[in-house]
């Protein structure tokens, strides 16, 4: 249902809408700013100017859902902005391992969330080192050794463009939420359907309708050693 301070689209809406966009619920947001797009240039740069106001404080979901509508769009002022205050995405990619995490964040900006969830089990590996890269799977006791800031910066990746529906942490809140019940859990974000596992890939589902907590796949089909130590790793204490 849509918001009643939210107005559909001419030019004139403009200041309507830019009001909810900077003081509306996460839920109003995340409905102006499509209709914003809708808007063309003078949306686009309400858009810019609501990043720009925010660009010192950590990326919220918000925030990812107006950077990728900036970062998919055609217009040249919106990608010189883009490359101007945002050259890296709007996720900050540290890495304690020497991990370049920008193939993945353009992979989620464009929302590829298939080539992305390859993509971070591939970035994954490069952390655990060259026979993980090699054989293109984890052992769990390389999971236990991945450095904090890497897997926050994974986790925020995926929070930041999903609409804050995909990301370990999403996937660790439900599993506490269970009782850390891993059968549940498999039910509850899509991995398992009664007795059967969902087949990968096309069972997946690569896009926002998903449940909440489907996504990154984690390794999963190797079993729950490796999600286990994922959801149990310092990163999220």
């Amino acid at each position: 249902m849509t918001d009643p301070l939210i107005v559909s689209g001419t030019a004139n809406d403009i200041d309507s809408l830019r009001q909810p966009l900077v003081a509306g619920s996460i839920g109003v947001q995340q409905q102006v700013i499509p209709q914003l797009a809708n808007l063309g240039d003078t949306g686009l740069d309400v858009l810019m100017e609501f990043l720009f106001e925010r660009r010192e404080n950590p990326a919220t979901s918000v925030d990812g859902k107006a950077y990728q509508v900036l970062y998919n769009s055609d217009s040249p002022k919106a990608k010189e902005f883009l490359q101007s205050y945002f050259p890296f995405g709007i996720v900050p990619l540290t890495s304690d391992g020497g991990i370049d995490y920008s193939p993945l964040q353009q992979l989620l900006a464009t929302q590829d969330f298939q080539a992305a969830d390859r993509m971070t089990l591939q970035k994954m590996c490069e952390l655990a080192g060259s026979a993980a890269v090699q054989r293109k799977w984890l052992y769990f006791t390389e999971v236990e050794n991945f450095p904090i800031t890497d897997l926050k910066t994974i986790n925020s990746l995926w929070l930041v463009h999903s609409e804050g529906k995909f990301g370990f942490s999403v996937q660790r809140e439900i599993w506490l939420g269970l009782g850390k019940n891993w059968e549940n859990l498999w039910t509850k974000i899509g991995w398992k359907k009664g007795n059967n596992w969902t087949r990968y890939p096309n069972e997946f589902t690569w896009n926002l309708n998903a449940p909440r907590g489907h996504l990154p796949l984690s390794n999963q089909l190797r079993g729950v050693r490796v999600i286990a130590s994922l959801l149990s790793h310092p990163a999220w204490n």
